[in-house]
Protein backbone atom coordinates (compact mmCIF):
# COMPACT_ATOMS: atom_id res chain seq x y z
CA UNK A 1 0.00 0.00 0.00
CA UNK A 2 1.33 3.34 -0.84
CA UNK A 3 2.06 6.10 1.49
CA UNK A 4 -0.91 8.49 2.89
CA UNK A 5 -0.60 11.36 1.16
CA UNK A 6 -2.98 14.92 0.68
CA UNK A 7 -4.66 14.20 4.22
CA UNK A 8 -4.47 16.17 7.06
CA UNK A 9 -4.04 15.04 10.57
CA UNK A 10 -4.89 16.42 13.87
CA UNK A 11 -2.77 17.14 16.72
CA UNK A 12 -3.83 14.29 18.60
CA UNK A 13 -3.46 11.99 16.04
CA UNK A 14 0.31 13.62 15.38
CA UNK A 15 1.28 13.52 18.88
CA UNK A 16 0.14 9.54 19.40
CA UNK A 17 2.36 8.69 16.54
CA UNK A 18 4.76 10.62 17.94
CA UNK A 19 4.39 8.43 21.12
CA UNK A 20 3.99 5.34 19.33
CA UNK A 21 6.94 6.00 16.97
CA UNK A 22 9.52 6.44 20.39
CA UNK A 23 7.98 3.73 22.04
CA UNK A 24 8.77 1.44 19.00
CA UNK A 25 12.23 2.89 19.08
CA UNK A 26 12.79 1.62 22.30
CA UNK A 27 11.91 -1.33 21.40
CA UNK A 28 14.85 -1.52 18.54
CA UNK A 29 12.19 -0.11 15.49
CA UNK A 30 13.80 2.78 13.46
CA UNK A 31 11.78 5.48 12.71
CA UNK A 32 11.29 4.61 8.88
CA UNK A 33 9.87 1.02 9.69
CA UNK A 34 7.36 2.67 12.27
CA UNK A 35 6.54 5.75 9.78
CA UNK A 36 6.05 3.02 6.56
CA UNK A 37 3.93 0.84 9.23
CA UNK A 38 1.76 4.17 9.47
CA UNK A 39 2.02 4.59 5.71
CA UNK A 40 3.56 8.34 6.79
CA UNK A 41 6.43 9.49 5.22
CA UNK A 42 9.20 9.37 7.71
CA UNK A 43 9.95 13.35 6.96
CA UNK A 44 6.49 14.36 7.92
CA UNK A 45 7.31 12.56 11.39
CA UNK A 46 11.05 14.28 11.89
CA UNK A 47 9.00 17.65 11.23
CA UNK A 48 6.55 17.04 13.56
CA UNK A 49 8.82 15.93 16.56
CA UNK A 50 11.21 18.88 15.48
CA UNK A 51 8.37 21.25 16.59
CA UNK A 52 7.42 19.40 19.14
CA UNK A 53 10.98 19.65 20.52
CA UNK A 54 11.28 23.50 20.17
CA UNK A 55 7.90 23.62 21.54
CA UNK A 56 5.70 24.68 18.78
CA UNK A 57 2.21 23.52 18.05
CA UNK A 58 1.12 21.08 15.69
CA UNK A 59 -2.34 22.45 14.53
CA UNK A 60 -2.88 22.69 11.55
CA UNK A 61 -2.63 26.42 9.98
CA UNK A 62 -3.57 27.99 6.87
CA UNK A 63 -0.69 27.46 4.01
CA UNK A 64 1.45 30.06 2.91
CA UNK A 65 2.54 33.69 4.52
CA UNK A 66 0.33 34.96 7.29
CA UNK A 67 0.65 38.60 5.42
CA UNK A 68 1.76 38.67 1.90
CA UNK A 69 4.45 40.54 1.04
CA UNK A 70 2.69 42.29 -2.11
CA UNK A 71 -0.16 42.74 -0.39
CA UNK A 72 -1.58 46.34 -0.19
CA UNK A 73 -0.21 49.30 1.73
CA UNK A 74 -3.05 51.09 4.03
CA UNK A 75 -2.13 54.75 1.75
CA UNK A 76 -2.66 52.99 -1.59
CA UNK A 77 -6.34 51.38 -0.03
CA UNK A 78 -7.49 54.66 0.91
CA UNK A 79 -6.05 56.25 -2.18
CA UNK A 80 -8.42 54.42 -4.42
CA UNK A 81 -11.61 54.71 -1.76
CA UNK A 82 -10.11 58.50 -1.50
CA UNK A 83 -10.89 59.04 -5.47
CA UNK A 84 -13.82 56.07 -5.78
CA UNK A 85 -16.38 58.49 -3.77
CA UNK A 86 -15.31 61.57 -5.71
CA UNK A 87 -18.39 62.85 -7.92
CA UNK A 88 -16.11 63.46 -11.15
CA UNK A 89 -15.16 59.76 -10.99
CA UNK A 90 -18.93 58.25 -9.63
CA UNK A 91 -19.74 57.17 -13.18
CA UNK A 92 -16.54 54.95 -14.00
CA UNK A 93 -16.65 51.01 -13.80
CA UNK A 94 -13.97 49.82 -11.62
CA UNK A 95 -11.94 49.23 -14.58
CA UNK A 96 -12.23 52.59 -16.39
CA UNK A 97 -11.52 54.31 -12.81
CA UNK A 98 -8.40 52.12 -12.50
CA UNK A 99 -6.95 53.02 -15.62
CA UNK A 100 -7.78 56.87 -14.83
CA UNK A 101 -5.87 56.47 -11.55
CA UNK A 102 -3.01 55.05 -13.72
CA UNK A 103 -3.63 58.22 -16.06
CA UNK A 104 -3.32 60.44 -13.44
CA UNK A 105 -0.79 58.37 -11.51
CA UNK A 106 -2.63 58.69 -8.64
CA UNK A 107 -2.30 54.71 -7.71
CA UNK A 108 -1.29 52.18 -9.34
CA UNK A 109 -3.18 48.79 -8.20
CA UNK A 110 -4.65 46.16 -10.48
CA UNK A 111 -8.37 45.59 -11.75
CA UNK A 112 -9.08 43.14 -9.30
CA UNK A 113 -7.79 44.75 -6.27
CA UNK A 114 -9.86 48.03 -7.15
CA UNK A 115 -12.68 45.64 -7.33
CA UNK A 116 -12.32 43.78 -4.25
CA UNK A 117 -11.53 47.43 -2.42
CA UNK A 118 -15.06 48.65 -3.99
CA UNK A 119 -16.97 45.47 -2.82
CA UNK A 120 -15.78 45.74 0.73
CA UNK A 121 -17.37 49.56 1.15
CA UNK A 122 -20.23 48.58 -0.68
CA UNK A 123 -19.44 50.76 -3.46
CA UNK A 124 -20.20 48.54 -6.46
CA UNK A 125 -23.65 48.07 -6.45
CA UNK A 126 -24.00 49.85 -8.99
CA UNK A 127 -21.60 52.82 -10.53
CA UNK A 128 -23.49 55.22 -12.95
CA UNK A 129 -26.34 56.34 -13.92
CA UNK A 130 -28.17 52.97 -14.71
CA UNK A 131 -30.86 52.11 -12.53
CA UNK A 132 -32.02 48.17 -11.60
CA UNK A 133 -35.47 46.48 -12.03
CA UNK A 134 -37.85 48.05 -8.46
CA UNK A 135 -39.27 44.22 -8.53
CA UNK A 136 -42.49 46.22 -8.93
CA UNK A 137 -43.17 46.69 -12.82
CA UNK A 138 -45.65 44.41 -14.39
CA UNK A 139 -45.75 43.15 -17.66
CA UNK A 140 -47.87 44.02 -20.46
CA UNK A 141 -50.97 42.17 -21.02
CA UNK A 142 -51.16 39.58 -23.90
CA UNK A 143 -54.38 38.31 -24.92
CA UNK A 144 -54.97 35.22 -25.82
CA UNK A 145 -54.62 34.93 -29.78
CA UNK A 146 -56.59 32.62 -31.87
CA UNK A 147 -55.74 33.48 -35.53
CA UNK A 148 -53.53 35.47 -37.55
CA UNK A 149 -53.72 39.62 -37.60
CA UNK A 150 -54.67 39.74 -34.06
CA UNK A 151 -51.09 41.29 -32.99
CA UNK A 152 -47.84 42.40 -34.69
CA UNK A 153 -44.70 42.81 -33.32
CA UNK A 154 -41.87 44.89 -34.49
CA UNK A 155 -38.41 45.92 -33.94
CA UNK A 156 -35.04 47.11 -35.63
CA UNK A 157 -31.75 45.17 -35.97
CA UNK A 158 -28.13 45.95 -36.97
CA UNK A 159 -26.59 44.62 -40.11
CA UNK A 160 -22.87 44.80 -40.63
CA UNK A 161 -21.14 46.03 -43.11
CA UNK A 162 -17.67 45.68 -44.54
CA UNK A 163 -17.10 49.47 -43.27
CA UNK A 164 -16.58 49.40 -39.80
CA UNK A 165 -18.41 51.71 -37.29
CA UNK A 166 -21.12 51.89 -40.34
CA UNK A 167 -24.53 49.70 -40.46
CA UNK A 168 -27.77 48.84 -41.98
CA UNK A 169 -30.98 48.36 -40.57
CA UNK A 170 -33.21 45.82 -40.93
CA UNK A 171 -37.19 46.75 -40.00
CA UNK A 172 -38.74 43.26 -39.17
CA UNK A 173 -43.13 43.76 -38.92
CA UNK A 174 -43.60 39.98 -37.60
CA UNK A 175 -47.40 38.30 -37.08
CA UNK A 176 -46.88 36.58 -33.48
CA UNK A 177 -49.69 34.30 -34.14
CA UNK A 178 -48.07 32.81 -37.24
CA UNK A 179 -44.58 34.27 -36.92
CA UNK A 180 -44.74 35.36 -40.47
CA UNK A 181 -42.69 37.96 -41.49
CA UNK A 182 -46.10 40.51 -42.46
CA UNK A 183 -43.12 43.20 -43.60
CA UNK A 184 -39.70 44.40 -43.71
CA UNK A 185 -37.47 47.02 -45.46
CA UNK A 186 -33.46 48.20 -45.15
CA UNK A 187 -31.96 51.58 -44.26
CA UNK A 188 -29.10 53.35 -43.70
CA UNK A 189 -31.01 54.85 -40.99
CA UNK A 190 -32.86 54.82 -38.05
CA UNK A 191 -35.95 57.09 -37.91
CA UNK A 192 -39.28 57.29 -38.18
CA UNK A 193 -40.32 57.87 -41.76
CA UNK A 194 -38.64 54.41 -42.55
CA UNK A 195 -40.73 52.60 -39.26
CA UNK A 196 -43.65 54.12 -40.90
CA UNK A 197 -42.84 52.69 -44.65
CA UNK A 198 -43.11 49.18 -43.10
CA UNK A 199 -46.25 49.28 -40.94
CA UNK A 200 -47.87 51.13 -43.77
CA UNK A 201 -46.51 47.91 -46.53
CA UNK A 202 -47.88 45.65 -43.86
CA UNK A 203 -51.43 47.05 -43.60
CA UNK A 204 -51.26 47.03 -47.01
CA UNK A 205 -50.04 43.52 -48.02
CA UNK A 206 -52.71 42.26 -45.09
CA UNK A 207 -55.48 44.12 -46.36
CA UNK A 208 -56.25 45.65 -42.63
CA UNK A 209 -58.16 48.91 -43.54
CA UNK A 210 -60.53 46.70 -45.22
CA UNK A 211 -60.97 45.23 -41.31
CA UNK A 212 -63.44 46.59 -39.25
CA UNK A 213 -61.40 48.88 -36.48
CA UNK A 214 -62.46 46.08 -33.76
CA UNK A 215 -60.66 43.16 -35.75
CA UNK A 216 -57.47 45.17 -36.08
CA UNK A 217 -54.11 44.39 -35.06
CA UNK A 218 -52.83 45.70 -31.80
CA UNK A 219 -49.40 46.25 -32.30
CA UNK A 220 -46.77 45.44 -29.65
CA UNK A 221 -42.98 47.25 -29.62
CA UNK A 222 -40.09 48.60 -27.24
CA UNK A 223 -39.99 51.84 -26.09
CA UNK A 224 -37.23 53.47 -28.77
CA UNK A 225 -37.58 56.73 -29.91
CA UNK A 226 -38.50 55.43 -33.49
CA UNK A 227 -41.72 53.57 -31.55
CA UNK A 228 -42.90 56.60 -29.47
CA UNK A 229 -42.43 58.91 -32.45
CA UNK A 230 -45.51 61.44 -32.71
CA UNK A 231 -46.09 60.12 -36.20
CA UNK A 232 -46.25 56.59 -35.21
CA UNK A 233 -48.50 57.20 -32.26
CA UNK A 234 -50.58 59.46 -34.59
CA UNK A 235 -50.88 56.76 -37.23
CA UNK A 236 -51.85 54.12 -34.80
CA UNK A 237 -55.01 56.23 -33.14
CA UNK A 238 -55.65 57.16 -36.90
CA UNK A 239 -56.22 53.30 -37.57
CA UNK A 240 -57.73 52.58 -34.11
CA UNK A 241 -54.57 50.48 -33.71
CA UNK A 242 -53.75 49.65 -29.68
CA UNK A 243 -49.89 50.36 -29.73
CA UNK A 244 -48.43 48.34 -26.45
CA UNK A 245 -44.93 48.96 -24.67
CA UNK A 246 -42.69 46.63 -23.33
CA UNK A 247 -41.28 47.19 -20.37
CA UNK A 248 -37.41 49.40 -20.44
CA UNK A 249 -34.48 47.41 -19.89
CA UNK A 250 -36.83 44.31 -20.86
CA UNK A 251 -36.54 42.61 -23.90
CA UNK A 252 -37.81 39.33 -23.23
CA UNK A 253 -41.42 41.55 -23.76
CA UNK A 254 -41.05 41.11 -26.92
CA UNK A 255 -39.78 37.67 -27.85
CA UNK A 256 -40.74 36.77 -31.07
CA UNK A 257 -39.25 39.47 -32.70
CA UNK A 258 -35.93 38.78 -31.03
CA UNK A 259 -36.23 35.25 -31.90
CA UNK A 260 -36.73 35.90 -35.85
CA UNK A 261 -33.67 38.09 -35.39
CA UNK A 262 -31.49 35.11 -34.45
CA UNK A 263 -32.91 32.87 -36.67
CA UNK A 264 -32.27 35.53 -39.40
CA UNK A 265 -29.02 36.24 -38.15
CA UNK A 266 -28.30 32.19 -37.30
CA UNK A 267 -29.09 30.86 -40.47
CA UNK A 268 -26.38 29.11 -42.51
CA UNK A 269 -26.29 31.26 -45.70
CA UNK A 270 -26.11 34.71 -43.66
CA UNK A 271 -23.77 36.22 -45.30
CA UNK A 272 -22.66 37.79 -41.76
CA UNK A 273 -21.47 41.47 -44.01
CA UNK A 274 -22.94 43.44 -46.37
CA UNK A 275 -21.84 45.40 -49.23
CA UNK A 276 -24.27 47.66 -49.59
CA UNK A 277 -28.08 48.42 -49.51
CA UNK A 278 -28.22 46.24 -53.09
CA UNK A 279 -26.52 43.74 -51.88
CA UNK A 280 -28.48 43.78 -48.08
CA UNK A 281 -31.83 43.81 -50.20
CA UNK A 282 -30.50 40.25 -53.09
CA UNK A 283 -30.19 38.51 -49.94
CA UNK A 284 -32.89 39.37 -47.71
CA UNK A 285 -35.27 39.07 -51.05
CA UNK A 286 -34.53 35.51 -51.78
CA UNK A 287 -34.36 34.75 -47.03
CA UNK A 288 -38.16 35.85 -46.10
CA UNK A 289 -39.44 33.79 -48.95
CA UNK A 290 -37.97 30.98 -47.67
CA UNK A 291 -38.71 32.31 -43.73
CA UNK A 292 -42.30 32.65 -44.97
CA UNK A 293 -42.84 29.45 -47.19
CA UNK A 294 -40.14 26.48 -46.56
CA UNK A 295 -39.24 27.45 -43.10
CA UNK A 296 -40.13 24.93 -40.47
CA UNK A 297 -41.01 26.79 -37.36
CA UNK A 298 -40.42 25.10 -34.14
CA UNK A 299 -42.68 27.44 -32.24
CA UNK A 300 -45.99 26.82 -34.55
CA UNK A 301 -45.91 22.67 -34.45
CA UNK A 302 -42.95 23.48 -37.16
CA UNK A 303 -45.24 24.37 -40.10
CA UNK A 304 -44.27 27.31 -42.28
CA UNK A 305 -45.49 30.53 -40.80
CA UNK A 306 -47.20 31.26 -43.97
CA UNK A 307 -49.11 27.38 -43.12
CA UNK A 308 -50.01 28.76 -40.50
CA UNK A 309 -50.79 32.28 -41.55
CA UNK A 310 -53.51 30.31 -43.64
CA UNK A 311 -55.26 28.85 -40.79
CA UNK A 312 -53.69 25.20 -41.74
CA UNK A 313 -51.54 24.49 -38.87
CA UNK A 314 -54.25 22.28 -37.18
CA UNK A 315 -54.67 20.50 -40.32
CA UNK A 316 -51.52 20.17 -41.09
CA UNK A 317 -50.65 18.83 -37.67
CA UNK A 318 -53.64 16.53 -37.25
CA UNK A 319 -52.92 15.05 -40.70
CA UNK A 320 -49.46 14.27 -39.10
CA UNK A 321 -50.48 12.92 -35.84
CA UNK A 322 -53.15 10.19 -37.79
CA UNK A 323 -50.29 9.24 -40.26
CA UNK A 324 -48.41 8.84 -37.43
CA UNK A 325 -51.09 6.87 -35.69
CA UNK A 326 -51.99 4.78 -38.56
CA UNK A 327 -48.60 3.76 -39.08
CA UNK A 328 -48.09 2.30 -35.41
CA UNK A 329 -50.79 0.11 -35.93
CA UNK A 330 -49.90 -0.93 -39.46
CA UNK A 331 -46.45 -2.27 -38.13
CA UNK A 332 -47.63 -3.92 -35.33
CA UNK A 333 -50.03 -5.79 -37.51
CA UNK A 334 -47.47 -6.34 -39.85
CA UNK A 335 -45.63 -7.62 -36.86
CA UNK A 336 -48.29 -10.09 -35.57
CA UNK A 337 -48.33 -11.35 -39.26
CA UNK A 338 -44.77 -11.63 -39.46
CA UNK A 339 -44.66 -13.66 -35.74
CA UNK A 340 -47.76 -16.17 -36.58
CA UNK A 341 -45.76 -16.71 -40.30
CA UNK A 342 -42.84 -17.61 -37.93
CA UNK A 343 -44.69 -19.90 -35.59
CA UNK A 344 -46.83 -21.45 -37.89
CA UNK A 345 -43.75 -22.68 -40.04
CA UNK A 346 -41.10 -23.50 -37.38
CA UNK A 347 -39.24 -25.89 -39.65
CA UNK A 348 -35.56 -26.06 -39.57
CA UNK A 349 -33.75 -24.08 -42.58
CA UNK A 350 -30.43 -24.97 -44.10
CA UNK A 351 -28.68 -22.76 -45.40
CA UNK A 352 -26.78 -22.44 -48.69
CA UNK A 353 -24.32 -19.63 -48.38
CA UNK A 354 -23.93 -20.25 -52.32
CA UNK A 355 -27.33 -19.54 -53.15
CA UNK A 356 -28.69 -16.12 -54.23
CA UNK A 357 -32.08 -15.66 -53.35
CA UNK A 358 -34.34 -12.25 -53.01
CA UNK A 359 -34.72 -11.16 -49.10
CA UNK A 360 -38.14 -9.23 -49.03
CA UNK A 361 -39.36 -8.46 -45.09
CA UNK A 362 -42.62 -7.56 -46.00
CA UNK A 363 -44.39 -9.49 -48.76
CA UNK A 364 -48.06 -7.80 -49.52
Amino acid sequence: MGEIKGQWLEEEQKLEILAIVAQAKQEGLTISRTSLFWRINRRRVFRWRTKKDSGQSLKNLKPGPRSPAHRLLPEEVGAVLQMAVKEEYADLSHRTLTVTAWDLKVFFVSFSSVYRILVSEGLMSMRGRQSRHNGNSVPPVRKELSGPNQRWCWDISYLLTHEKGLYLYLYLLLDEFSRKAVSWLISWNQNAEESKCLLEQGLANEHILDLPEEDRPEVFNDRGRQMKAKKIKDMFEDHKMPQIFSRPRTPNDNPFVESAFSTIKGAPQYPGQFLDLENAYDYFVTFFVWYNKVHLHSGIDYVTPEQCHLGLRDKIVARRRTDLVNQQHFRKEVNRQNQNILTANAKPVTLNLNQQTPCSVINL
